[in-house]
């Protein structure tokens, strides 16, 4: 009989989701241990986390080392069965070693168990059995459940989920734990769509000179001039405070287009209070705020006085939209 691939799919993801489960039941003290012996690493020296395995834990092991390092902890990884090949060179003794094998039996990992034992280099085991020779040589050992794997034939499946969900632990915790915020964050994701999200607002704004704006009383005649010169396709308008009261878009134009629209003030024809954000915001709050109250531009105020201007071009032209 053949399977239906959605039933499939789904008890796929319900023996993950059920090892990812145990998992959750089963972090302990260990856990604890292992993020503040990785916080004394950044603290008492520079050191790195070196992390490593063989077949798909050396696969996991390679992305837990992209996203440690990647949220502020220096991370390398180190191919197990090159470590006696030359790469145990690598390693210094200010790092820590996080080897990952499901049996914690995996043969290539011998010689770096060596090596971390001569030169006294702590050891983080991740594996199923905390009696194996990973398991019984690491000074911690953080234990995954012994769970079913989702494939049929045993192939690592759950056991890999488990990795992953137990790497990016630690990676939350240790960011959590150092006061890792979206500053830090962005300086290590300058690329690409995040590293364009994560830009504030007054990296993109138009400024200064460049800045669309006219007092309430202004006749539209005026208005509209301001509006073609500075070529953003709107106008801010402010009161004797200099304080942002309104705003003239394409579309108050549209709505007020009569016969004496050129005889009337700015604030005849104005949408008052407008959208605004303040400068240090980032670029992904702007474009949500666009998205939410369907516009295309927000002014930028600080203590209600504009001093910049965002509009969606802007953050298209950026990468954000």
């Amino acid at each position: 009989m053949t399977t239906n691939p959605i039933d499939s799919a789904r008890q796929t993801i319900a023996l993950e989701a059920q090892g990812l489960k145990a998992l959750s039941e089963s972090l302990d003290e260990n856990f604890t241990q292992a993020v503040q012996m990785i916080l004394a690493l950044g603290k008492a020296k520079a050191g790195r986390v070196i992390i490593s395995g063989m077949g798909k834990s050396g696969h996991v092991g390679n992305k837990i080392a992209a996203t440690l390092a990647s949220t502020g902890t220096p991370a390398q990884f180190v191919h197990a069965a090159e470590a006696s090949h030359g790469d145990l060179g690598m390693i210094t003794k200010d790092d820590i070693i996080i080897a990952l094998s499901w049996s914690g039996e995996t043969a290539e990992l011998a010689s770096l168990i060596n090596y971390a034992l001569r030169f006294t280099i702590p050891l983080i085991a991740i594996t199923s059995d905390k009696c194996s020779l990973l398991g019984s040589n690491a000074q911690i050992c953080l234990t995954l459940p012994k769970v079913k794997e989702a494939c049929p034939n045993g192939a690592p499946t759950t056991s890999t989920t488990m990795q992953i969900a137990l790497g990016d632990a630690l990676a939350v915790a240790l960011l959590t734990a150092r006061g890792f915020g979206t500053d830090d964050f962005r300086n290590f994701h300058p690329g690409g769509k995040l590293g364009a999200t994560l830009n504030q607002v007054r990296a993109l704004m138009h400024k200064e000179d460049k800045l669309p704006l006219v007092p309430a009383a202004t006749l539209m005649s005026e208005a509209l001039l301001t509006i073609t010169q500075k070529g953003l396709g709107c106008v801010g308008i402010t009161d004797s405070h200099g304080l942002l009261t309104g705003i003239i878009t394409d579309g108050d134009l549209r709505r007020n287009m009569t016969a004496d629209l050129l005889e009337k003030t700015a604030q005849d024809i104005m949408t008052p209070a407008p959208k605004t954000i303040a400068p240090d915001n980032l670029a992904g709050e702007a474009l949500a705020m666009m998205h939410t109250h369907k516009i295309q531009c927000l002014f930028v105020c600080e203590d209600g006085k504009p001093v910049g201007l965002v509009r969606f071009l802007d953050l298209l032209d950026s990468g954000v939209a």
